[in-house]
């Protein structure tokens, strides 16, 4: 099975996207279309060994429009390679079409109803005498504005002629039936003249309707072009995300710097990136280091700290600092070209609830077609003139507008979906969004999605005469050698503290214990309670302690020197910052939160109290997890399901919405239904919260696009003639028609003001668990002062960002000294060292040693 783009030229309408769906959908081998008529698109889904493009294009054609295999060249330096931008074609195309025609409709309306408001008109328009005159000066005013607008002819009577008319067909019919019935007139007042018959030159000179047909077809121009201009502003954020994207890269060969075009960059190549230049592909860097602006990709404001090892993304923007990289992925792999391509097919996708408007308008123009012929007839009958019935005729053509049903939907969609891209929400289908505003039940995986996703020290607590690093380098000589996850908690808390490694001897596992190892010839043991005992170590001192922390979910590390402990080290994977506010969002929301996680039912309990999760599902098996949301489902529930890991990928896919938070693994970005660029469950509750604004949006068009064309076909058909005197000009009509559509399209642009809900508190106020960090240190005292040593700052702008984030904490005041890297912080209450530590590195800094 193959997938393919194409761009479509031609269509104005829904019953355009309507023909092309049901011509192509004829062929053998097609499994799936969507045609869009905002980006006028089509996307195709068929057996190759059945069809090929060719025979798709042809059968667009054979409809009555024209189809082309879409280039990819978003990556592409040349910007005059892109894909063309129909979008802005069509505004310039509206622009010329409009000036030009009101250049000849001014005059055209001066000289046909001046004599109305005693306007001067030359004597040689005016009496009997001068009627032919008059009237063909009139169709030689009409003429220019039919030809500048022939477009609406030729296609609308081309689809007309091949049974599949759309709403050209209609502007065509009814501003012919009046260019028609004036040349008519013309010879009826010709033939007056040569017949000495006053009374018919009379009459039909003031009945020609040249100006019903020129400003019918000026009108509904402008229309076009109004709309043209507001539907450009929807794909604003696709063109900002393409302009995104670097046009050159500097690579070093040989030592030698040169400078290449961007797709010609290949993977392996190292590049190199100065302060002020955007990140040109994705890679890891080598060398150096950065403070990077990710906000066009992520929506993160503040600038991440990126060295060696760590991955940077296309068009990242250094904002200080140099480095080098290798490059990982290029041309379409990149993580902005796949942005670009997700919103682009959410763009072009369809959502359910458009599928009433496309069945009315397969059908809505053959339906105008006979309500027109059938209105004129009926007036006929009743003994109204020709001229009344025919203005009738002409109204209902003009004023019915397939256009706003067909953009209901799509402008709703573009305007949502590029929005979310630049929160770093990204929506892969129209399907997804609507979806997503129907779930009642959320669940999220614990580990990386509601917690850090890595153990981290949180407690150390020590015997007297001791201090606390003297434990933890103890710990680090015990636990280096080791590859368990505590291990690389301890690890990693050492490290940051910059203290030296001691080599130990006679090193020593006891599975599901601990550990042993020997340095400066006494034996040490790190482990648990069990491992203690049977070493004969009392723990009595400490027991009430550890038990303590086992209730918080944490692990607790008993380290001993022979048969004296020395200390308790607790180790847990901490709660994210922003996962209070979000699962409160979403309880706000009326959404139940589930936690589904494979930890012991202790822990999992704890991190429920603290969260207020309403209900957990603990020690489930990672192949068990889609069973899970089985279950959920069958009890009739709408699941969202929220994870960043391999293991999550089946339960995405099951789940009604599958979302994958902080990028996550690439499969679990295939297996989900919307993607998080940043790792903050906060965006969940954002994503939710722009489905639910979307969706209300398409519900509002919808009803105006009925709600119009059910009010105005009647209105013009002249059905409130008889009782109140209403008949509607086809001028009137036209100009209804034409603000239909630009009605639909600015409300759709009201979504452009949306803004998440929480989003700063999300950002600026980071929550954790409070957990003491030192129990000699940390007291109840009313003011307590720390000194915070910081890696990764380097500039004024570093030590601002830093200052502003550790102030957000509530109960924090602090001043950073750029000059020592280093933070003098205020305690006027009891916040941990943990939370402290998470808040910093999340903005990319880190906190190497806290002095208290």
């Amino acid at each position: 099975m193959k997938t393919e783009k194409f761009d479509v030229t031609g269509m104005t309408c829904a019953s355009c996207v309507a023909h092309v769906e049901k011509s192509v959908s004829k062929l053998p081998g097609i499994k799936m279309v969507q045609v869009n008529l905002l980006t006028n698109s089509m996307t195709v889904s068929y057996d190759e060994n059945q069809l090929n493009d060719t025979t798709i294009e042809d059968s667009v054609e054979d409809a009555g429009y024209t189809a082309h295999l879409k280039n990819d060249t978003a990556t592409s330096s040349d910007k005059n390679a892109r894909k063309i931008d129909h979008v802005q074609e069509e505004q310039r195309e509206m622009n010329r079409r409009w000036w030009s025609s009101l250049t000849f409709l001014i005059p055209l309306l001066y000289l046909s109803m001046g004599h109305m408001f005693n306007f001067p008109l030359p004597t040689i328009f005016k009496g009997n005498e001068n009627a032919l005159i008059f009237a063909f000066s009139q169709f030689l005013l009409t003429l220019p504005i039919v030809i500048f607008n022939k477009k609406y002819f030729i296609t609308g009577f081309k689809t007309l002629f091949k049974a599949a008319p759309n709403m050209d067909s209609l502007i065509a019919m009814g501003s012919s039936a009046a260019l028609i019935y004036g040349i008519f007139a013309i010879f009826r007042i010709g033939y007056g003249m040569g017949h000495n018959q006053p009374e018919v030159v009379s009459r039909f000179a003031h009945d020609l309707y040249f100006e019903s047909a020129g400003t019918i077809l000026t009108l509904i121009t402008l229309g076009k072009y109004l709309e043209a201009r507001s539907k450009s502003r929807t794909s604003d954020a696709i063109s900002r995300l393409i302009d995104l994207a670097p046009k050159t890269a500097i690579i070093i060969k040989n030592g030698i710097e040169s400078e290449i075009p961007v797709e010609n960059v290949q993977i392996g190549d190292e590049i190199v990136v100065r302060n002020g230049q955007s990140v040109p592909v994705d890679g890891v860097i080598l060398s150096g280091n950065g403070n990077l602006d990710e906000s066009a990709l992520t929506g993160e404001s503040m600038t991440v700290f990126k060295q060696a090892g760590q991955t940077v993304m296309t068009a990242s923007i250094n904002k200080t600092g140099y480095f080098t990289f290798k490059a990982t992925k290029v041309g379409k792999d990149t993580t902005l070209a796949q942005i670009i391509s997700l919103v682009e097919d959410a763009a072009s996708s369809k959502a359910p609830v458009s599928k009433l408007a496309d069945k009315i308008s397969s059908i809505f123009v053959p339906v105008v077609i006979g309500i027109a012929t059938l209105a004129t007839i009926i007036w006929l009958l009743l003994g109204y003139p020709f001229d009344f019935a025919l203005s009738i005729g002409i109204a209902v053509l003009v004023i019915s507008c397939p256009c706003a049903l067909g953009l209901a939907t799509p402008v709703a969609i573009m305007v949502g979906t590029g929005k979310g891209a630049e929160h770093g929400i990204l929506i892969k289908s129209a399907e997804s969004l609507e979806l997503a505003q129907k779930i009642d039940t959320i669940v999220l995986d614990k580990t990386g999605t509601i917690t850090l996703g890595k153990p981290s020290v949180t407690d150390i607590v020590i015997t007297s005469g001791l201090f606390e690093n003297e434990l933890l380098k103890i710990a680090y000589a015990l636990e280096n050698p080791s590859e368990h996850a505590l291990a690389d908690a301890i690890i990693n808390e050492a490290q940051k503290k910059n203290i030296a490694l001691m080599e130990v001897q006679n090193f020593t596992t006891f599975p599901g214990k601990g550990l042993s190892a020997k340095f400066e010839n006494e034996l040490y043991f790190a482990g648990n309670e069990q491992l203690m005992r049977e070493n004969n170590i009392p723990t009595d001192e400490f027991l009430p302690k550890a038990n303590d922390f086992a209730n918080q979910g944490k692990t607790p590390l008993f380290i001993s020197k022979e048969d004296k402990l020395l200390g308790l080290i607790a180790v847990a994977d901490i709660i994210k910052p922003g996962s209070a506010e979000a699962i409160a969002a979403f309880k706000k929301a009326g959404l139940s939160v589930v936690m589904l996680t494979g930890d012991h039912h202790r822990t999992a309990a704890y991190v429920q109290s603290q969260l207020g999760i309403h209900s957990v599902i603990s020690e489930v098996l990672p192949q068990d997890k889609e069973q899970e949301i089985v279950r959920l489902q069958s009890q009739g529930k709408k699941v969202a399901m929220v994870g960043d890991g391999i293991n999550d990928a089946p339960a995405l896919m099951r789940a009604d919405v599958g979302i994958a938070i902080g990028a996550g693994t690439d499969i679990a970005i295939d297996a989900a239904d919307i993607v998080l660029m940043r790792n903050n469950l906060m965006d969940v509750a954002s994503a939710i919260q722009l489905s639910k604004k979307v969706m209300r949006n398409i519900k509002e068009n919808l009803f105006w696009a009925f709600f119009y064309n059910v009010l105005g076909i009647p209105l013009a058909a002249g059905a409130f003639y008889a009782i109140f005197g209403w008949k509607l000009n086809p001028m009137f009509a036209a100009a209804a028609m034409s603000f239909s559509s630009v009605t639909v399209v600015l409300n759709a642009l009201r979504l452009l003001k949306f803004k998440p809900e929480n989003s700063q508190s999300a950002n600026n106020q980071p929550q954790g668990i409070n957990i003491q960090a030192n129990s000699q240190t940390i007291n109840n005292s009313i003011m307590t002062i720390k000194t915070l040593k910081i890696s990764g700052m380097s500039c004024g702008h570093c030590s601002a960002r830093v200052e502003k984030v550790l102030n957000s904490i509530d109960g924090v005041e602090a001043k950073v000294d750029l000059e020592t890297n280093s933070a003098k912080i205020t305690l006027s209450k009891d916040v941990s060292n943990d939370l402290i530590k998470s808040t910093v590195d999340n903005i990319g800094y880190e906190i190497v040693d806290i002095i208290e």
